[in-house]
């Protein structure tokens, strides 16, 4: 009975893990708040402000889409997301207006 019911926990936990193309509960949690973080950096700084840039975070990456004025703000959104914690790489989908 106890085996049983071990074998039971560890399938349950098992589910709970992250795959390539889905991520766990704690992945998710840190991912949501990566992406907050993200968020409120653009917003503080005066170049990128009134950008128009969409941020998606998926197991550390970050995602940048949506428009902004120039190259330079472009580069500017990237060096500045990569110095946010919990980014570990950007993929830029920005476009220029």
């Amino acid at each position: 009975m106890l085996a049983a019911a071990a074998a039971v926990a560890f399938t349950g936990l098992a589910g709970c893990a992250s795959t390539a193309t889905q991520r766990s509960t704690g992945q998710y949690v840190d991912d949501t708040a990566t992406t907050a973080k993200v968020k409120a950096a653009i917003f503080n700084d005066a170049t990128l402000k009134l950008s128009e840039i969409n941020v998606e975070t998926f197991q550390g990456t970050v995602q940048l889409s949506g428009f902004v004025n120039s190259a330079a703000d472009i580069q500017r959104a990237v060096t500045v997301v990569q110095g946010v914690s919990g980014v570990r790489s950007v993929k830029n989908d920005m476009r220029i207006k």
